[in-house]
């Protein structure tokens, strides 16, 4: 009786132990492909660094849809694991707007909107008011994140805020100015993105300019001619370790008149000079975007969307920190890049057309209406944007790309996502130390299940039904078997 109540006192005391510890130690099996619920270095040395208390309200409605109440179940797992990281400077506590009024104004007024949701209900779709935000404050600073979507970067959109709040001194990225470049003001997207890291600012290049405090420089759409002081400034920049991202339209297109005209920046002699050449010419590819033409039909003028190969999609990137995660990015009139092979020189391909593209030379004129064939695209992988870097890495890099549109706004046209995150992916790899440029593009995959047809839809859900009946029928059987044998071995046995 003693030793009884001995293991039982052991056992009691061993759960108290594990209670205990689980407080401090936090661990779970990632066996996803790509390890998208494991936190990165980056974001465990941010956590690490902390100084101050981070707080962190999440604001989730409750009576979630399935696959929504999952986000939210995530996104308490790594607040979790963001706590114990970081040894408890990382509080968080989850709230529920839908409770009340008070709280439903309380996430309003903290910046947090509503979304509506579609619900399915009874064979009936509704849709539903849904709260899925958050704020976190560091040291009286506060950051939002709106809307916490399925299949978002979840680790990179709390990480790169609380860096952040936490961050004292931000790394300068500047874009040149003076040459008619593309201004600020016309990437919105971009500087929203590169904001939360970085102090983004303009650069006239000039005598009383200091270069060397910039990380990066951006060289985006010149159209006007860059006098060899100012290459000469950049020259210098590049040799003391600094990088350089260059965007350059070598064929300036407008489809209105239909007229083109060669680039006089004078930046592809400079990039020439370091054994990249930007051709004269624009790729045309099967895989690419549309533009809407307008057509007349009786009294009615309609516009028409026609697919143009002068507008290649990109759908098939390198394994590179700039474009890994990317799935498709649009460019406009690009021009290809050709290696020199220059000595003491390295080129890295990051964008390329696909198997079926073509190189079309300058003078150019393009026929909206053309019917295009195989026969248009006879060349393959045509390189529009790469790395340039010593091979010896005694100076800074230069990534170029043979467009310079593809981030650009127009008037309130958004961007495509991942054209924002080609340019920010390229200026992170460039100037980013933290490693956060791999979370960028970090989200859960989805991976549906293949449509099927209906009568393996039945067959399946027939089988649903019938297996687990069946396999209980079987199991009853097969008991039922082996207690008569033994009843008949045990028979014989007396009967001897």
């Amino acid at each position: 009786m003693k030793s009884l109540h001995t293991k039982i006192a052991i056992g009691i005391l061993a759960f108290i132990a594990i209670n205990w510890a689980s407080k401090y130690i936090f661990y779970r099996l990632d066996l996803t492909a790509n390890r998208e619920f494991t936190l990165s270095k980056a974001t465990k040395d941010i956590l690490k660094d902390l100084k101050e208390k981070v707080k962190i309200q999440a604001y989730f409605s409750n009576d979630l849809p399935t696959d929504v109440a999952k986000v939210k179940e995530d996104f308490r797992n790594m607040l979790s694991e963001f706590s114990n990281i970081s040894k408890g400077k990382v509080e968080f506590e989850f709230i529920s707007p839908n409770e009340s009024t008070e709280k439903e104004q309380q996430a309003m007024q903290q910046g947090i909107q509503p979304v509506m949701i579609n619900v399915r209900e009874k064979d009936q779709s509704k849709q539903l008011k849904a709260f899925l935000g958050a704020t976190i404050d560091y040291n009286g600073k506060k950051e939002v994140i709106p809307v916490i979507q399925p299949g978002t970067a979840m680790e990179y959109a709390l990480a790169t805020n609380i860096k952040k709040l936490s961050i004292s001194n931000k790394p300068k990225i500047g874009f040149i100015q003076g040459h008619r470049e593309a201004a600020i003001q016309e990437l919105g997207q971009v500087y929203e993105s590169l904001s939360i890291l970085y102090d983004i600012q303009s650069v006239y290049l000039s005598d009383t300019v200091n270069l060397s405090e910039f990380k990066t420089l951006v060289i985006l759409k010149p159209e006007d001619s860059i006098s060899p002081q100012n290459l000469n400034m950049i020259d210098d920049y590049i040799s003391k370790g600094g990088n350089i991202i260059l965007g350059l339209n070598q064929i300036n297109y407008d489809l209105q008149s239909g007229q083109s005209s060669i680039n006089v920046s004078g930046a592809d002699q400079w990039l020439l000079s370091k054994g990249l050449r930007i051709d004269s010419a624009l790729v045309t590819d099967a895989a690419c975007g549309s533009v809407q033409v307008q057509q007349q039909q009786g009294f009615f003028t309609f516009n028409t969307p026609v697919q143009l190969p002068f507008l290649p999609l990109i759908q098939r990137f390198p394994n590179h920190p700039v474009t890994r995660g990317l799935e498709r990015v649009i460019l406009q009139f690009a021009s290809p890049l050709i290696f020199e092979n220059l000595a003491n020189t390295k080129f890295t391909p990051l964008v390329y057309t696909s198997d079926k593209s073509n190189v079309v030379k300058y003078p150019i004129f393009i026929d909206i209406q053309k019917q295009w064939t195989e026969a248009d695209f006879t060349q393959k992988n045509i390189c529009v944007g790469g790395l340039l870097e010593s091979a010896t890495g005694s100076t800074g890099k230069i990534i170029v790309f043979g467009d310079a549109d593809f981030p650009i706004g127009k008037g309130r046209q958004q961007v495509n996502e991942d054209n924002v995150s080609l340019l920010v992916n390229a200026i992170d790899f460039l100037s980013d130390d933290t490693g956060l440029i791999e979370l960028r593009t970090k989200a859960v995959e989805t991976r549906p299940i293949k449509e099927l047809d209906e009568a393996s839809r039945n067959s399946y859900k027939y089988l649903n039904f019938i297996l687990p009946i069946a396999l209980v029928l079987g199991y009853g059987f097969f008991r039922t078997t082996l207690n008569r044998r033994i009843r008949l071995q045990r028979a014989e046995e007396r009967y001897k």
